[in-house]
C-alpha cells in the first residue's frame, strides 16, 4: 500500500508518524510542503475544502499529518492507517 502524507519537518506528530511508517515498511510519499510550494497549494486546497478538516479549522490548527490512501480516503489518525496497512 503506498501512502502521501501531507507535513512539515518541523512538526514532531509529522516526524514521528514518518518514523513508524518508514519501520513498518510502508511505501511513503510524504510530500513536506515546508520545501515545495506546489504541496503546499494542494494541502491547503484540500484542507480549505474538506468536512474532515472541520475540526480542524475552528480550533485553528494545521491539520498534520495528514494521511491520504491509494483509494483516495484520508484521515488525520495515524492509528486508522496503522490498522489499514
Amino acid at each position: 500500500m503506498k501512502i502521501n502524507m501531507y507535513g512539515v519537518s518541523s512538526c514532531h506528530d509529522c516526524v514521528d508518524a514518518e518514523k513508524i511508517l518508514l519501520e513498518k515498511k510502508v511505501k511513503l510519499n510524504y510530500l513536506d510542503f515546508s520545501t515545495s510550494a506546489l504541496s503546499l497549494k494542494t494541502f491547503l486546497k484540500l484542507r480549505d475544502s474538506l468536512p474532515l478538516f472541520e475540526e480542524v479549522r475552528q480550533n485553528g490548527y494545521i491539520g498534520i499529518p495528514l494521511f491520504q490512501f491509494e483509494d483516495g480516503s484520508m484521515t488525520l489518525d495515524l492509528e486508522e492507517v496503522l490498522k489499514r496497512i
